[in-house]
């Protein structure tokens, strides 16, 4: 067979020629011999073929014109090449300018020619004794490469040429390679010596026999026919063609890559009967054998990829995808691969991590992957690697997540919340979970933490604020700061001063614009009347200028501020309320009450003040200042009834002075006068209910008998109160408040009828009396 980057042809046993694609189907068929077809060439062109065959015949014929040249000789021809027959004698056939063949020997009188190959103006030619290369400019014949293994029949070991390019020849021959250059002679050397030598520049025995070489860029593809007797081939491998890939050194090689190729009856070839041609266009390689071609190729990306995969090496299959993502065809889901592996063999981790780098921007691969990673249980694993940037999956697949970290991890589903940004996922959705999850654990801190966190994010400060500062959080100043929540927080001054004091005081002093300085003293008041006690009288100063309506409360909680500065205060900005307040306070109620009628006149009020003030010469003053004004005196008929006797007003009021509702406030009067009757006989009879009931109980607990036994102590001269021996006659005497004396240790033994106890009774006459009673 020979290759065209065109077509290939292919000459069989039994004389006929085919003409096949480069893949390999038949185009055309020719009828050459009867006998097998020893060799083909072809030109540059591709438009002319050379045959020779067994019986003799060579024929050069034009593929589409079918015009060309026939001969006939009377020996086998085993090689063809464009216009050379080659058996026991080398000729080359010319056409000249009559269009005539022109015929020259070039070589003869060495046995059969084996092997020619013609690359420019150079043919190399092989028989039984060695290598010729001719040079057709010169017309000179450059050199001769003996062989180097003699024993080896030329017909069984043929040997192998191959052109790398118009200067290389390489040739193979048994188990030695060689690679000659031509090169150009110096002038001043050449003498009568051809204008062009050869030198070797590399030269290397193998372990195995050579049926063919190919140039592979610098490197060299050989086909090997594996010796029976190598010792570094297992049985099973031997007599199998190998294809291997070397690299050529000085005088060495070195092994890239090796195949042991099976063909059908492999067993039963010979090295001869493998040949390797090949294709320098698109770098296609024929291993050629009695039954069977096989092509080879270069291994592209494709076939690494593959490569790798068989070797479940995925990491690196996917790394190699990456680097050559160009120049695959068939391995776009070689990532889905590798997840696939990872998550059979449980690094759920791994698997998460790689559709990170897998999936890309696929939406619809991402969100298959999350339902696969919840089916096994593993929705935590890939929780961190979901896209969250200008890809975002569905919010329904984010909440599905947090739902299932809510449910049995607390710091995931903070960390979660603190790194996805809040517009994955439907915030109220979340929020309402983290509640539910409240009302079982109030009081977790984790909980209540990233819950202000959601807060924050749907922008309700003023809650996330507020869980802040019960949790007494570091985040509470930059989360006012940073949304400028200072009308929020002045109701809780207090908490920030409790929590950091200093913070909260450069804070407050920052933003004095913003933050009344009344509101925090007033809470801190609020919570503790003394904690801020030197503060007090500065806080008059500012109830009075900026809340006025929280000024009377201070001053009735406060014990330290200064009553003559509040009064001062009050009266400069005729403050009458506040007024009153402190002169009642001072210990002046009658100028207080003064104040009342005069400047508020305001009966009810004064009423309502020397009621609490319970002195009745306030009464007499209200009564004094009231007699000339009917309405005061229907408001003191009204409310008097109770405090003083109504008939010291009545009989003070001018006759003929007209009282609106006269008549209703005698009528209150004369209820309010019954009502106390009734009160006073109810409670008369409940006093004496009291009484009986107290007397009967004090009755009842006096008759009980009280115990006495070896624990009680006389309390005159503490020894045991009853003696040792109970048989002979003693007495006690025990009385009501439960003290004890022997008969003999009380002050008046003679004296049987002792009634009060010494101990008690000296209790209520003072200390010492009951000693020096006992004492007489």
């Amino acid at each position: 067979m020979t290759v065209h980057d065109k077509f290939l042809a292919l000459g069989t046993h039994f004389g006929k020629v085919y003409l096949l694609d480069i893949q390999g189907n038949v185009t055309q068929k020719f009828e050459i011999s009867s006998v097998k077809i020893n060799q083909i060439s072809l030109d540059e062109s591709g438009d002319h073929v050379g045959i020779c065959s067994e019986d003799g015949k060579v024929q050069v014929f034009g593929l589409y014109t079918r015009e060309g040249f026939h001969e006939n000789f009377d020996c086998p021809i085993k090689c063809k090449h464009c216009g050379l027959c080659c058996f026991v004698l080398l000729l080359l056939y010319e056409r000249n300018w009559l269009n005539r063949w022109k015929t020259s020997v070039l070589h003869e009188g060495e046995g059969n020619i084996t092997n020619v190959k013609w690359t420019a103006n150079l043919i190399a030619w092989a028989n039984n004794v060695g290598v010729k290369i001719y040079d057709i400019c010169s017309k000179q014949r450059i050199t001769n490469v003996l062989r180097d293994n003699a024993s080896l029949r030329p017909d069984m070991y043929p040997c192998s040429l191959c052109w790398k390019d118009n200067t290389t020849l390489i040739i193979g021959w048994g188990s030695s390679v060689k690679i000659c250059v031509v090169k150009e002679r110096d002038p001043t050397q050449m003498r009568d010596l051809p204008s062009r030598y050869v030198e070797i520049v590399s030269a290397f025995e193998t372990e195995f026999f050579i049926s063919g070489l190919a140039p592979l860029a610098d490197q060299l593809v050989t086909l090997y026919y594996v010796k029976e007797n190598s010792e570094h081939v297992e049985e099973e491998f031997r007599t199998r063609p190998r294809l291997d890939i070397i690299q050529p050194l000085a005088e060495g090689c070195e092994e890239i890559s090796s195949d042991a190729l099976t063909v059908r009856n492999f067993q039963e070839n010979q090295c001869r009967d493998y040949r390797l041609e090949h294709s320098e266009g698109e770098s296609l390689f024929y291993i050629v054998s009695p039954k069977d071609i096989v092509v080879a190729k270069e291994r592209d990306q494709d076939d690494h990829i593959d490569w790798l995969l068989e070797k479940k090496k995925y990491e690196e299959a996917l790394m190699a995808a990456e680097i050559s993502f160009k120049n695959i065809k068939r391995h776009d889901k070689i990532g889905m691969a590798f997840i696939n592996h990872l998550v059979e063999r449980g690094d759920y981790d791994a698997a998460a991590r790689k559709c990170q780098k897998v999936l890309g921007k696929n939406m619809d691969l991402w969100e298959n992957e999350v339902y696969r990673f919840k089916t096994i249980g593993q929705l935590k694993a890939i929780s961190q690697y979901l896209p969250r940037g200008d890809l975002r999956l569905r919010p329904a697949i984010y909440e599905m997540i947090l739902h299932e970290f809510l449910k049995t991890d607390y710091e995931g589903f903070a960390t979660l919340i603190r790194e996805w940004p809040g517009e994955l996922y439907n915030n109220m959705a979340i929020v309402q979970a983290v509640n539910e999850h409240l009302k079982k654990d109030p009081t977790n801190s984790m909980l209540l933490t990233t819950l202000a966190e959601l807060y924050t994010y749907d922008q309700r400060y003023d809650r996330a604020l507020e869980i802040y500062l019960k949790l007494r959080h570091k985040d509470v100043y930059q989360l006012i700061h940073k949304h400028n929540l200072f009308s929020s927080i002045k109701d809780k001054i207090v908490l920030l001063m409790d929590f950091d004091k200093e913070k909260a005081v450069d804070m407050l002093l920052d933003n004095e614009d913003k933050i009344s300085v009344s509101s925090y003293l007033h809470k801190l008041f609020k919570r503790d009347h003394h904690k801020g006690q030197k503060y007090h009288e500065r806080q008059i100063s500012l109830y009075a200028e900026f809340d006025r309506p929280n000024l009377l409360p201070f001053l009735r909680e406060s014990m330290h501020c200064p009553l003559e500065k509040a009064l001062e205060i009050c009266q400069q900005r005729h403050f009458v309320e506040e007024t009153v307040f402190l002169l009642s306070r001072m210990g002046n109620c009658r100028r207080a009450l003064q104040m009342i009628m005069e400047e508020l006149a305001d009966v009810d009020k004064a009423i309502e003040f020397a009621k609490e003030q319970d002195d009745r010469e306030l009464w007499e003053d209200l009564i004094s200042y009231s007699i000339d004004k009917p309405p005061f005196i229907t408001g003191l008929l009204n409310n008097i009834g109770t405090h003083v006797d109504p008939i010291l007003l009545i009989h003070r009021i001018k006759e003929g002075m007209e009282i609106p509702n006269l008549r209703d406030s005698l009528v209150k009067i004369l209820q309010d006068y019954n009502l106390q009757i009734l009160l006073r006989e109810g409670c008369k009879k409940i006093l004496v209910a009291d009484s009986l009931s107290l007397l009967q109980r004090m009755h009842r607990t006096q008759k009980r008998g009280v115990r006495v036994d070896e624990e009680n102590i006389c309390e005159s001269c503490h020894t045991p109160i009853l003696p040792s021996d109970t048989a002979q006659a003693f007495g006690v005497v025990v009385f009501h408040c439960r003290h004890m004396f022997h008969k003999e240790c009380l002050p008046s033994p003679g004296n049987v009828r002792i009634q009060y106890c010494n101990i008690c009774s000296a209790k209520r006459r003072g200390p010492g009396s009951g000693i020096l009673e006992m004492k007489k």
